[in-house]
């Protein structure tokens, strides 16, 4: 199996938001950047393209290990990309309530933040980081 493609990089965050041409979408991005980071309590780190936070480990069936981000989003040229990694199937109640939006498998788009209720996108992304706390818990490692 191929290693995931998507890794974190120690590149700023801040200087690939500056290089989005469209100017919606840049004072998008810098409005998530807040949200995601008020949500997730995490440091925001760009995964490629991606703006990821958080991270967790997961083994797929030929017993390989792979790291990936626990949620976050990319300002992509046609629309943004949030990523709700455990999906929708659990939040229907709160999608309907979310505005204009539609989604993959578990990636939401969003053609400006203005289509959609900010605050029921932070319980989105807040329930979506519960259910992921409960699938892959948080190891903090400790000194002995």
């Amino acid at each position: 199996m191929v290693d995931n493609k998507t890794q974190p990089t120690q590149n700023s965050v801040l200087d690939f938001v500056e290089t989005i041409v469209h100017k919606q979408r840049k004072a998008d991005a810098l409005e998530l950047l807040d949200i995601f980071a008020d949500v997730t309590k995490q440091q925001a780190v760009l995964w490629g393209s991606i703006i990821g936070y958080g991270t967790y480990s997961y083994q797929t069936a030929d017993k390989k290990t792979h790291q990936s981000m626990r949620t976050g989003f990319s300002p992509r040229k046609q629309n943004l990309a949030l990523y709700i990694m455990v999906g929708f199937n659990e939040f229907e109640e709160k999608m309907q309530q979310l505005g204009k939006y539609k989604t993959g498998k578990s990636c939401l788009y969003i053609n400006k933040l203005s289509d959609v209720d900010q605050q029921v996108l932070r319980e989105l992304i807040q329930l979506s980081l519960d259910e992921m706390a409960r699938r892959y818990p948080i190891c903090v490692k400790q000194d002995v």
